[in-house]
This record gives structure tokens, sequence and C-alpha cells, in this order.
């Protein structure tokens, strides 16, 4: 990606993005009718289902890993074969679904009112039914909207965004031929209405006087994703409303 310059001279991105507009984000809920909850979720071409099934009793070999004052959370990542341009195989074993699952994990360990389900185990299944960058930021906003429907008490939303950094400007919600550009990329998850950052990763090298750019970059990012999540979930509860009202 040698002297691919990732902003034009009339300031707009590869994809015909301004440096700080989001991928158009399409979202749906319940979309497996056989979890406790589940949604779809696209940013750009990035595309994620995510499921949850509990609060349960925990699985046998979770037994060990329950708290008597707390639920466990158990998270499993996987990527469709025919998900990226990559020919090797993604299954749920290999390092890198590992790595996205633990992250995942951390993330919703911090957000979840865990204590109101003791002594039982929350699952969180993401697939990746196609990888076009900021995956893990996808999955997050994908599982947020799952276990909203499954009726999961969490302290706020979860909204996960990304940002790099090129001739001092900050790019949001980055795809995959911006990660290629070799710009350190920062994602960071965030419960927006407490403002607080729940998880952060900096992938790369940046000066120390650049990271509060990148960070103002990417809580921006994420607020805007709350927007049109949190309209989603709204007019998702509309219709359910007027629903039964005239039902």
């Amino acid at each position: 990606m040698a002297g691919f310059e990732l902003i034009s001279d009339e300031g707009y991105r590869f994809d015909g993005r301004k440096p700080s507009e989001l991928r158009r984000v399409r979202c749906n809920m319940g979309v497996f009718t056989q979890a406790d909850g589940s949604a779809y979720i696209e940013q750009g071409n990035t595309k994620v289902l995510a499921a949850i099934y509990g609060p349960h009793e925990a699985s046998n070999n979770m037994r060990s890993k329950v708290c008597l004052d707390k639920c466990f959370i158990n998270c499993e990542f996987s990527q469709a074969m025919f998900s990226s341009a990559e020919r090797k195989k993604r299954s749920r074993g290999d390092r890198k679904g590992k790595d996205m699952s633990a992250h995942i994990k951390q993330t919703f360990e911090a957000a979840i009112r865990t204590q109101l389900y003791p002594r039982s185990q929350i699952d969180i299944y993401l697939q990746v039914l196609h990888s076009d960058g900021s995956l893990y930021c996808a999955c997050v906003n994908a599982a947020t909207l799952a276990l909203i429907d499954a009726g999961i008490a969490m302290k706020d939303y979860v909204c996960a965004c990304s940002a790099s950094l090129t001739k001092e400007t900050s790019l949001i919600d980055i795809n995959h031929v911006e990660e290629l550009a070799g710009c350190a990329e920062f994602s960071a998850a965030i419960m927006p209405k407490l403002d607080q950052i729940i998880y952060s990763e900096l992938n790369g090298r940046i000066h120390q006087d650049e990271l509060g750019q990148l960070v103002d970059a990417v809580t921006s990012g994420c607020k805007d994703i709350f927007a049109v999540i949190d309209r989603f979930v709204r007019g998702r509860l509309e219709e359910t409303a007027s629903y039964f009202t005239h039902s």
C-alpha cells in the first residue's frame, strides 16, 4: 500500500466519505427465533450476526467459572469461510478468534449488570458474514443490539468505533483498505450516556501528542453510532407498543 493516499486533494476518502463520516449502518433485531436475543448489523460492507442465550444454568464445562454473586459471560466469535479474501479457514479455535472473543467478553463484563444474574451464564455468539474493516467494533455493536433484544440489563448502551490518523487528519470507522495502509489504528468501546470508555486498543505507533486526537475521534464516532442504534431501538419499541395496542 506504499504511496496510497487515504485522503484525496478534495478531502474525501477512498470510498467517498469525509474523514469524520461513518459508513452506512443498517441493523435489525430478533433475527433468530430460537435465541433469547439476536441482531444483525452492517457497517459498510462489514456484516455481523449476534445471538444471545441466557441467562441460564451454567453448562457442565463452565460450572467451575461461575461465581455465586454474578453471572459468567461466555463469548464465542467465528468468521464464515467466505467472509474475507483470505483463503485460510476461520474457525472458533484459531488465535484471532480467541483474541476477539476475549476482547468482546472483557467489554461486556464491564457493561452487563452481572450481579443481577448470580450463578448463571450468558452466551454471546458472533458470526462474521463479511469482513471489511473495524471488525471488533461491528461485533460489539451487534452484541449490544442482541443483548437489548434479550432483555439483559446493562448499565448503558455499548457502542464501538475505530479511528486512524493520516496527515494529521483523523479517519473514523476505518474500512479494510484503510487498515492495510499501515497507519496506527485505535479502537474503543464506550458507554455513551455514562461517558465512559470500557475498552480500548491501539495497533501501531503514534506520538503521544496524537493519542488525544484519536481518542476524541473514536468518542465522536461512538456517539454517532449510538445515535443510529438508539433511533432504531426506539423505533422498534414504538412498533411493538403499537402492535399490542391495536391487537
